[in-house]
């Protein structure tokens, strides 16, 4: 199949080339112009493990392009794919979806033939019936069909989940563009993963039904940690119990700092304004919400209270900053709201993250950036774990503590064990754990 993707993005690149991957013919295309420079010399503008090695072996194999000419990319196009950016909005949180209803004004200018524009984009209920609106008002409505197909991809796991999903979902009752989308799946369906086919509406709205059900686990069983704390219990052995039901399960269940990302925190805001919109009660994810949010500012507090207190003056290592390992995206991470709390309270931060830190200078001032762990705990006098980075669970501990002014370890990911950190000596504080 020949396959056009507008945007590349997070998950228009990472959609292109495991299309690429799976055969089809794949044309990429955006505006930024340095974006396609980057890409025409194989070089992946975001860290998402074995990204760049698959696409430079599909570009190679010639299956894969990038352009900025719409014309190129749409020529003889099976289908076309919507993958540009819906941030939220500022002010009320709903997604801004100007970016899509660009890219659906310029592809209504190149449809030649019977085309299927697919919006891979994460989009509000209703916004097929737009996008349909402003093909129609260029082209025949029998020239084209709109179908959804929301993207389900973890960062740091991105071509494994496009891969080997769970399932795929698809919006559409069209018979040509079911075809279509049947035959672009595949490869998908001949592995036995289920392909769920439902109205568009429908399909738009699962994307934020499932990203705000795992919100909610998160910011659940964040809300049971702060009880085991407090009548002493252990919230990884209480995660374990609950999860081993298999109606619950034991995936999103590791107490934290708080959930971030490109995701979960546009779209818990966004759904929250649909049902807004349609003057409907969503109480259980408007408490979502508002529970993530002080999440990240009591984890700030629990640093200063490991530190006795105050934290004036002291100097504290941050490890990690992106909003969860095996990415370097700091959108909505906890530690934009960890760090300028403990400096509003006069700390120094020093920190190290093994991919983040490039993007954190333009996000956070006042911060010293180490080279590696090492370096980052020298001289201070705690070290703090914002992000579950595989590396930090290999580190000399005793090599830390003697590196360290004063003995404070604040694990907010529970990577460490408290009986081990506290035979090295250390004042270990995690999360959910007496």
């Amino acid at each position: 199949m020949n396959i056009a993707i507008i945007g590349t993005g997070y998950v228009g690149l990472v959609t292109g080339v495991c299309f690429a991957d799976f055969g089809h013919n794949v044309v990429c295309v955006d505006k930024d112009e340095q974006m396609i420079s980057m890409l025409l010399d194989r070089k992946v503008p975001i860290y998402e493990p074995g990204l760049e090695d698959l696409m430079a072996r599909n570009v190679a194999e010639g299956r894969l392009e990038f352009t900025t000419d719409i014309s190129q990319a749409m020529n003889g196009a099976h289908a076309v794919f919507i993958a540009v950016g819906t941030p939220a909005r500022h002010g009320d949180g709903f997604a801004d979806l100007s970016y899509v209803y660009a890219a659906a004004e310029e592809i209504a200018q190149h449809i030649k033939e019977f085309t299927i524009v697919v919006t891979k984009s994460t989009v509000p209920v209703g916004t097929g019936d737009e996008v349909q609106a402003i093909l129609a008002k260029h082209c025949d409505r029998a020239h084209f069909e709109v179908v959804s197909n929301p993207e389900f991809l973890r960062e740091g796991a991105a071509i494994a989940d496009f891969k080997e999903p769970d399932r795929v979902v698809i919006g559409t009752d069209h018979v040509q563009a079911t075809d279509v989308m049947n035959e672009i799946y595949r490869p998908i369906s001949l592995n036995g993963k289920p392909i769920l086919f439902t109205s568009r509406r429908t399909s738009e709205l699962i994307k934020y039904a499932a990203n705000s059900f795992l919100a909610t686990k998160i910011a659940f069983i964040n809300e049971i940690s702060d009880l085991c704390e407090v009548v002493n219990a252990d919230v990884s052995e209480v995660a374990r119990g609950i999860g081993l039901d298999s109606r619950i399960g034991s995936r999103f269940l590791q107490a934290g700092p708080g959930y971030g990302g490109s995701c979960f925190p546009k779209d818990t805001l966004a759904l929250l304004r649909t049902a807004e919109i349609n003057d409907v009660d969503l109480s259980i994810v408007g408490s979502v919400v508002a529970s993530n949010d002080q999440r990240k500012i009591n984890m700030a507090d629990k640093v200063v209270k490991a530190m006795g207190g105050n934290v004036s003056g002291k100097r504290i290592a941050v490890l990690g900053l992106a909003f969860k390992q095996n990415t370097d995206d700091m959108r909505d991470s906890p530690a934009l709201t960890i760090i300028p709390i403990l400096q509003k309270a006069g700390a120094k931060i020093i920190a190290f993250d093994p991919e983040a830190m490039e993007e954190a200078k333009h996000l956070m001032s006042d911060i010293e950036y180490a080279n590696d762990v090492y370096d980052c705990v020298e001289g201070a006098a705690a070290a703090v774990v914002i992000t579950e980075w595989d590396v930090f669970r290999g580190l000399d501990m005793a090599r830390i503590k003697s590196l360290l002014s004063e003995p404070n370890l604040v694990d907010l990911r529970n990577i460490y064990s408290a009986k081990s950190m506290a035979q090295l000596g250390y004042n270990y504080v995690g999360v959910g754990r007496k």
